[in-house]
């Protein structure tokens, strides 16, 4: 049910939904298994190619976020939603969606 839920929520999210519709209920479930790329971004960085190419084994890289802040998630490339990392097991980690990005709000 939460999967429902949050899958509606992000439905409102995207250009030219009704949240209101039942029809656009259903005719989102003929979209239901189409395979989509998943991304949380930590941060950004950007460098010269020299520096790039200095950077060695333990070398620290600096984001543009900081502690605590909300890490950005993408479906195919296009912002939805901001979220938390978390720990799923022993050695897996996991995003929870806080926020979900609604319209073209993209940054």
């Amino acid at each position: 049910m939460a999967d429902e839920l949050q899958l509606a929520e992000l439905a409102d999210a995207l250009p030219g939904s009704d949240p209101q519709s039942a029809r656009g209920a259903r005719e989102l479930e003929a979209v239901y298994d189409i395979p989509v790329t998943v991304s949380a971004v930590l941060g950004r960085a950007t460098m010269p190619v020299n520096q790039l190419l200095k950077l060695g084994r333990g070398a620290v890289v600096e984001l543009d976020r900081k502690l605590g802040e909300a890490i950005d998630i993408y479906v195919n490339n296009r912002l939805v939603a901001r979220g938390e990392v978390v720990m799923v097991d022993d050695n897996r980690l996991g995003v929870t969606m806080t926020e979900i990005v609604k319209g073209d709000r993209q940054n």
